[in-house]
């Protein structure tokens, strides 16, 4: 009996696992630095030792980005290369728009070798849904 209840109850605890019991940061990489948080974490990290790069297109941001953030299109034909150029030391807080072309430049980025990355789960979606505020140009 107390075999049976184990096997039942291990699936369940493996999907609460794969679901991310905690509400602690996720991490997208083995070691490239580059972790997935939410948009209450991510305000935390704000600040002025921290970049926050916008990787939608141009009409995307003018539409409304997080302040002081700076834009890289990612679908530029040299948006790997503009990434390059940036410090892979620094600390960065990256979004989208819902998540998917950052979790895309969250590969790139560990690629390259940034080694503290905040990727913003559920992009400016989320951060706007959650109440932040956005800048409109």
């Amino acid at each position: 009996m107390r075999s049976r209840l184990l096997l039942l109850a291990l699936p369940f605890a493996l999907l609460v696992a794969a679901c991310g019991g905690s509400s602690a940061p996720e991490s997208t990489g083995d070691d490239g630095g580059v972790r997935l948080v939410q948009p209450a974490d991510a305000d935390a990290l704000l600040g002025d030792d921290v970049v926050v790069l916008d990787i939608r297109t141009p009409e995307e941001f003018q539409a409304g980005h997080v302040a002081d953030a700076i834009m890289i299109d990612f679908y530029a034909d040299d948006f790997a290369d503009q990434l390059a150029e940036l410090d892979r030391d620094a600390t960065y807080v990256m979004y989208c728009r819902s998540g998917n072309r950052s979790a895309q430049a969250a590969e790139t980025m560990t690629n390259l070798g940034f080694t503290d990355v905040a990727e913003i789960d559920g992009g400016v979606i989320a951060w706007d849904d959650a109440g932040y505020d956005l800048v409109v140009p």
